[in-house]
């Protein structure tokens, strides 16, 4: 296996074309990203979409209801759920530290895997590792075996990404370049994918190409799974890097606009929910209502309070009025009643 930087020539004709849509179509996905006043509310729903997504990928299974319940109480946590809600800890909590410190580490990418993993984590020792065909059971790849050969590499690739003059190679080849090498590597027992689409989001971060955490390239690749793999293992055997190059960058583009299409679609919805709100409870409308509203599909009176500053009486009671006057829908669960913003909870499962 080789170290990087790769010595290959990426500009050619097709590769510039979709380069530039991808760029043009991630750009207009961070401006319009802005027209949502509170980024909680595309953080909140878009982040957990990508990890249940990148989970999916790997067999990991939950619906959208179980992940907003848990956001919202943690006895709602299933083991599946945990895992899933992990993947959006650790990608949430070091995209804001990558993009402050312009720097991703392999001692950051340790601990991104320490959360996926629930324990201290490390780069595999053992010389068993083998990927698979589910269906078949034959052997598709070996990754390094030895931990010195993994090691070597992974600090080839820390200093790859950190390292802009290495390499005069656009920060969205250069994406699909580390991935994967990452991918390729396998530094883990187990958990690479996850790890790896985290590392894309934050490499996006870094080189300041993503605003928020709200690309969700999964959901792409679940569409497309069978091509991912097969790229992944042509560049391996045949050196097919155009290929995947082509993939990734497509990812991107189609990605962004997709997004862009459900920006538009809560942003519309929180519009017309505002709007319809001064007229028919102009006593209790407020913008900061509307955004808590908004921020998770779930609601529950601890977040009036918390975030509006009102007893729990009063957060209560504009909680009911909004059910009786249908912009939501109020269950109970044991001793806590949860209060579900149903227009936006069906757009969520309509769109993600």
């Amino acid at each position: 296996m080789k170290h990087l930087p790769l010595h290959h020539n990426f500009l050619k004709p097709e590769v510039i074309k979709k380069l530039i849509e991808a760029h043009k179509a991630l750009a207009e996905l961070n401006w319009f990203s802005q027209k949502i006043p509170n980024r909680n509310i595309l953080i909140n729903s878009l982040s957990l979409q990508e990890a249940k997504d990148s989970s999916e990928i790997e067999n990991i299974i939950t619906t959208h209801d179980e992940l907003y319940k848990s956001q919202i109480d943690s006895s709602f946590i299933s083991h599946q759920t945990k895992e899933v809600t992990n993947y959006k800890d650790a990608l949430l909590y070091w995209f804001d530290r990558v993009k402050s410190e312009n720097l991703l580490l392999n001692k950051d990418i340790l601990k991104i895997q320490e959360i996926l993993e629930w324990n201290n984590a490390s780069f595999r020792t053992q010389s068993w590792t083998k990927l698979k065909n589910d269906q078949t059971g034959e052997t598709i790849y070996t990754p390094p075996q030895d931990i010195w050969e993994i090691t070597q590499l992974m600090a080839n690739l820390e200093h790859y990404i950190n390292t802009p003059e290495v390499e005069d190679i656009d920060p969205l080849i250069k994406m699909a370049i580390i991935h994967h090498q990452f991918e390729s590597i396998h530094p883990f027992y187990d958990w690479n994918g996850r790890t790896g689409r985290i590392i894309n989001i934050l490499y996006l971060a870094k080189n300041d190409l993503l605003d928020m955490p709200i690309l969700y390239l999964s959901n792409y690749i679940i569409k497309n799974k069978s091509e991912y793999y097969r790229l992944l293992q042509d560049v391996r055997v045949h050196g097919s890097w155009d290929e995947w190059i082509l993939y990734m960058l497509e990812a991107v583009e189609q990605t962004s606009k997709d997004t862009m299409q459900m920006i538009w679609a809560i942003w519309t919805l929180m519009w017309t929910t505002k709007e319809s709100m001064k007229i028919k409870v102009p006593k209790i409308y407020s913008k900061d209502l509307v955004e808590i509203i908004f921020s998770h599909p779930y609601t529950k009176i601890e977040f009036l309070v918390d975030e509006m500053w009102m007893s729990r009486q009063r957060a209560s009671r504009y909680l009911q009025e909004l059910v009786d006057t249908w912009y939501m829908l109020v269950i109970q669960i044991k001793q806590q009643k949860y209060f579900i913003n149903i227009d936006l909870f069906n757009l969520l499962k309509k769109w993600l």
